[in-house]
């Protein structure tokens, strides 16, 4: 009989050559920098996958063991165990010499003191109004960190969880120093790897807590198209269900039964959205369990072993094989059937299930997550973090945030941070789900940060005020909301490109500075910027506009080497603080020297994410560099065996030469015909060899158009050096900040004078500073200064 193929590829047993084992204690030395402490009274040690770790099936590392009747030691390149054998482990019979030398921090870790780590992420921001403290993770500036699996319950196979047999002491001790993405790396090797998801969660989702019927949903979806604003995710919450039921069966809040009144034909209804490009995903609250009211409880019953004409309650138990087997085979398969594409599994109901100590949230997320991979799609739910080894099960939804500024200016941190736990796609209610006042500004700040976060879905509570429907603000508000919305649909490209990093390469989308600047304490401080793929830095606004400027101030750090502001190509050297102000149609994007990112060309009307038949690809100046994009059918499983493609991208900047070079792989992926457009931004006016080109001075970027591309072939962009008129473009932008500006007309005149007067840089700065002016003002002219 051919063996089932695992959905869960579980390698938990070591090799015995790293294990090195005593009556009550055993280490498994995984890596040079990664040892498992293990101590059981019983001398019963667990060889199982657990619910936070699969592997341990590692190469066997170089390390050395000294031992005698009293104690024992083990020595690798990065850290020296000591243990005396005489009973338990305690601070004086274990501890643990980390091999690193980070200046005014002990590298000695005594056995069961806790370690301060860069912290990790936590199981929700529900009712949160700013922040909140979060769970551990696994980098530490100390150069070391404890990952306790000793509560966590055991996978006897993927479909079957039992609590530990034999309590006590399982632990993981990570000892990388300052090497973050070594240890992430070897932490998802461990728990096993983030999954590759489907194409289409990284476009727009719109989302509301919102009674509709059905012609108003199509109402909405076709004046989104009609205002050229794209989708590719429907959200329908709770009320899709029955919600209003008799007393004698309790609150509505579960449900499986759609609400005929609000949508007379569910499959249809589905149909038309499909028709549209547009995914659904149903809301659930599954803790009621199942109850005779619904339209599936008879069969269910009687499956259940249940009298029907009883009426007596299905319960919730997903631990028991019996009820889920049903709960997929009644309540979601026949769902799905119909155009469920995938489930917002919205549990609230605290950690207690019918197995002490097993939380029926991560229970959920893992069998809803085996459920679609046996029925062969990609994982895909959305749901809260239930501890360590969640990014197996992604989405994360983050929770019922409050409308304020301290709850926006947390999410950004809180996002990055979730890396350090391996945790890289949360979803956040972006725009605050309930409370709060109404503020233009920071429903646009939030977009924005949205748009530059893993899933950008707009959400909000039930109230006739609380929309995000960019028509509801004011002009200003709205167009940028719109702008925004179409560019994270052109951002698609990169985007699905770095969801396949994240699961080949074990690299996150977001990534907090520290992970490659770990040496730089700038790195640490700036907590709302972050790596956003490997080609960007993001610094989303944090306050709101200064009244006289219209423009708002974000303290940013950027590394060394040389940058380039994502809209505008202005060129900004690193190695620097630095504050830069944005108006509410901008917010700080870096694209770092060379940097390439292919994005989709504007389709008006289009909702969807599928693989574009105009491909933009970027290219800002100043260093060699590739990228390599890659593509699939978006959805299937078929990726495993080979079906993708992938097109490396290739500034040549001492050669002054752009190159897409042949595509490998699966070219039956690839749309046909394809046009490939480049976008040489921040390079100046440049000429082109061999092909025709346009240039858009606002944002410095010469567009070439590549027609008849042939995948196979190939092409190359040849173009000379640039120029700029550095000066010009100066002036230019101190008469669009001067003129913007609400201060006195004679200040204008004065600075705007002293511009054009003077040439060099720095004797403008030195005037301007005995001029007393407002700081914000001074800080502004003089980043458009620097920046050139």
């Amino acid at each position: 009989m051919k063996e089932e193929k695992m959905r869960f590829p579980l390698s938990p047993k070591a090799n015995p050559q790293a294990v090195i084992t005593g009556e009550h204690y055993r280490f498994t030395v995984l890596t040079p920098k990664l040892i498992r402490l293990e101590y059981a009274e019983n001398g019963m040690f667990e060889d199982r996958a657990t619910q936070t770790v699969l592997n341990r099936a590692f190469p066997v590392p170089a390390f050395r063991k000294l031992e005698n009747d009293v104690s024992l030691e083990i020595i690798t390149e990065a850290f020296h165990l000591h243990y005396l054998k005489k009973g338990p482990f305690s601070p004086n019979a274990l501890f643990i010499d980390v091999k690193s030398n980070f200046t005014n921090h002990k590298n000695r870790w005594y056995f069961g003191t806790p370690v301060e780590t860069l912290k990790g992420t936590a199981r929700t921001l529900d009712q949160v109004d700013g922040e909140i403290d979060l769970e551990e993770g696994i980098l530490s500036k100390k150069g070391y960190a404890v990952l306790d699996d000793s509560e966590s319950f055991i996978l006897v196979d993927e479909e079957t969880i039992e609590p530990r047999k034999n309590k006590g002491v399982d632990l993981y001790f990570f000892a990388y120093g300052r090497s973050y993405l070594e240890a992430l790396r070897d932490f998802y090797k461990l728990t096993g790897a983030p999954p590759l998801l489907p194409r289409f969660v990284f476009g727009n989702w719109w989302s509301r807590y919102w009674p509709y019927k059905e012609q108003e949903y199509k109402t909405l979806v076709e004046r989104f198209e009609n205002e050229d604003i794209p989708f590719s995710v429907a959200v329908l919450d709770m009320d899709w269900h029955l919600v209003d039921i008799p007393a004698k069966y309790g609150s509505g809040w579960t449900g499986y039964t759609w609400n005929k009144e609000l949508f007379p034909d569910p499959k249809s209804f589905l149909d038309w959205l499909h028709a549209r490009h547009l995914k659904v995903t149903l809301n659930l609250h599954p803790a009621d369990g199942v109850r005779a009211y619904e339209e599936m409880y008879p069969e269910m019953a009687v499956k259940m072993g249940i009298d029907p004409e009883t009426g007596d309650p299905i319960l919730f138990d997903i631990n028991n094989r019996f009820f889920r087997d049903a709960y997929f085979a009644y309540l979601h398969h026949p769902q799905e059937k119909d155009g469920v594409d995938f489930w917002w599994i919205d549990w609230q109901q605290g950690t207690n299930s019918s197995i002490e100590g097993l939380d029926p949230l991560w229970l959920l997320n893992h069998f809803h997550t085996l459920d679609r991979l046996k029925s062969g799609k990609r994982p895909l739910i959305l749901s809260r973090y239930a501890g360590a080894g969640s990014h197996r099960y992604p989405i994360g939804f983050s929770g019922d945030t409050v409308v304020s500024w301290d709850s926006y200016r947390f999410q950004p941190y809180f996002t990055a941070t979730a890396s350090n736990i391996g945790y890289s796609w949360w979803s956040h209610d972006i725009g605050g789900h309930f409370g709060g006042a109404r503020d233009d500004e920071l429903a646009v700040r939030w977009v924005q940060f949205g748009t530059f976060s893993p899933i950008l879905r707009l959400h909000s509570t039930q109230s006739e005020f609380m929309g995000k429907e960019p028509w509801k603000y004011g002009k200003e508000a709205a167009d940028a909301i719109k702008a925004f919305l179409r560019l994270r649909h052109r951002l698609v490209p990169y985007l699905y490109t770095m969801n396949w990093r994240t699961h080949h390469d074990l690299l996150p989308l977001v990534m907090p500075m520290y992970d490659l600047y770990p040496l730089n304490e700038e790195a640490y401080d700036v907590r709302h910027q972050y790596f956003f793929g490997s080609e960007l830095v993001v610094a989303p606004v944090m306050e709101k506009r200064n009244p006289a400027l219209g423009l708002a101030c974000v303290k940013v750090w950027l590394p060394f080497g040389t940058w380039y502001d994502f809209f505008t190509g202005h060129r900004y050297e690193g190695g620097t603080r630095l504050n830069v102000y944005r108006g509410l149609g901008r917010l700080p994007v870096f694209a770092k020297a060379g940097a390439i990112i292919p994005l989709a060309g504007h389709c008006p009307h289009k909702n969807g994410t599928g693989n574009p038949k105009q491909l933009d690809v970027l290219v800002f100046p100043g260093s060699t560099n590739t990228f390599v994009l890659y593509e699939d059918d978006g959805e299937t499983l078929a990726y495993e065996d080979g079906a993708y493609a992938l097109t490396r991208f290739e500034l040549d900047w001492e050669e002054q030469k752009f190159i897409v070079h042949p595509v490998e792989g699966d070219l039956r992926v690839l749309p046909v015909p394809r046009e490939i457009r480049v976008l040489f931004r921040g390079f100046g006016n440049i000429e082109i060899s061999g092909y025709s080109a346009s240039y858009e001075e606002a944002t410095d970027t010469t567009i070439v158009r590549i027609a008849a591309y042939d995948p196979e072939k190939g092409a190359a962009v040849s173009f000379s050096a640039g120029t700029h008129d550095v000066r010009a473009r100066r002036l230019q932008d101190f008469y669009g900040l001067l003129n913007a500006a609400q201060i006195a007309y004679r200040l204008k005149e004065e600075i705007y004078a002293l511009a054009r007067e003077e040439e060099a840089p720095l004797k403008i700065l030195a005037r301007l500073r005995t001029m007393n002016l407002d700081p914000d003002l001074f800080d502004a002219v003089f980043e458009l200064i620097y920046r050139e």
